[in-house]
């Protein structure tokens, strides 16, 4: 038994935030697998970016690609779809084990289509069908425009990770969309039980925001305040999750829970304990994906101190009432949170396909 193995009595799977080939080829993912008792992957634009632009491990495919006359996004496609692959068929065990639910591997559209809801479906059905593996995930964004097509791609019956979620608002609008599509998920005649979703909350990424306006405000009452916005935001989505699926008589049957996910879980302050995105965001029907730093300290320090999910919406909106009192605008910091989150993907995506288009030549 580890630490991990503890957090998942209390209810919240451990995913690996991290994927590349020579984490496969070298048996590093599998040794991960076992010792830290993960049951899921999530990928990303950056961490594929980062991947591929280190080390000779997709060499080889690459200059398969490249004899071919592959594009440049087909051959960044290729080689990223390879490795979900392996990861798929290395998880598959704990999916068949666990019904679906974990075991699961994601793998996101491309980041320029997130303001274009036709083209973000094309490529969630394309992704789809080119893994070809009923363990895989599809992440689409939280924004305006996937919205529909979260709701598009649940119908086809494609399991989808929705991510870059940083307000409860965004989170009410996302659960709607989950529940339309198993709707017409439904209506179509697909087996809604085999269609899995997650609701990825990013959680790092609103502290490190928010406490840069507490540090530009200056008082004493606004600097006590750093590091409590991300997991108050994420207790509040906790609670939201609770109302809005403590009762499934309102969906056809056999539909799963859309489990929150705790996204950017890595401390960005190295004044905060490493583990205080995990320990205080331990609780039933939850996911949490952590970069190696992050699951490695975890392993080594544990910190649980059982449910801190539960019955804790009141403590978290008297932090945001207190928040906003000192003053912060928790809508301009979602709004500037969401844009520069697929900004950064979009600019790690683009970078990788500068790099491989000279590779390709």
């Amino acid at each position: 038994m580890t630490y991990i193995d503890d957090l998942a009595e209390l209810g919240t799977a451990t995913w690996l935030d991290d994927l590349s080939r020579d984490r496969i080829t070298s048996g590093n993912l599998d040794e991960i697998r076992a010792s830290r008792s993960i049951v899921g992957v999530t990928t990303n634009p950056a961490i594929f970016a980062k991947a591929m632009s280190a080390g000779t491990a997709y060499d080889a495919q690459l200059a398969e690609l490249k004899a071919a006359g592959a594009g440049v996004d087909e051959a960044v496609y290729a080689m990223s779809i390879k490795d979900v692959q392996d990861a798929c068929d290395l998880f598959s065990d704990v999916f068949e084990r666990t019904g679906g639910r974990d075991g699961r591997v994601s793998i996101e559209v491309d980041p320029r289509y997130a303001a274009d809801e036709e083209r973000t479906v094309e490529h969630a059905r394309s992704l789809w069908n080119l893994v070809g593996r009923d363990n895989v995930m599809i992440k689409i964004p939280a924004t305006d425009e996937s919205l529909p097509a979260i709701t598009a791609a649940l119908a086809e019956g494609i399991s989808v990770n929705v991510t870059l979620i940083f307000s409860v608002e965004r989170y009410r609008q996302v659960i709607e969309a989950y529940k339309e599509g198993i709707r017409r998920a439904a209506d179509a005649g697909h087996d809604v039980s085999t269609i899995h979703s997650v609701a990825s909350f990013f959680v790092s990424r609103m502290d490190t925001e928010v406490d840069n306006r507490l540090e530009t405000i200056g008082t004493d009452e606004a600097l006590a305040l750093r590091g409590t916005a991300g997991i108050a935001n994420a207790r509040l989505a906790y609670q939201l999750f609770r109302d809005s699926f403590d009762d499934l008589g309102d969906l056809p049957a056999g539909t799963n829970l859309q489990r929150p996910l705790w996204a950017s879980t890595g401390v960005k302050n190295p004044a905060y304990p490493a583990t205080m995105y995990v320990t205080e965001l331990a609780g039933p029907h939850t996911v949490n994906t952590m970069p190696e730093a992050t699951l490695d300290a975890v392993h080594e320090l544990g910190g649980l101190h059982g449910d801190t999910l539960t019955d804790t919406a009141a403590g978290a909106q008297e932090v945001f009432d207190q928040l906003v009192s000192v003053g912060i605008d928790i809508d301009d910091v979602v709004r500037v949170l969401e844009r520069e989150g697929v900004e950064k993907f979009v600019d790690a995506w683009q970078e990788l396909l500068d790099s491989m288009q000279d590779n390709l030549r």
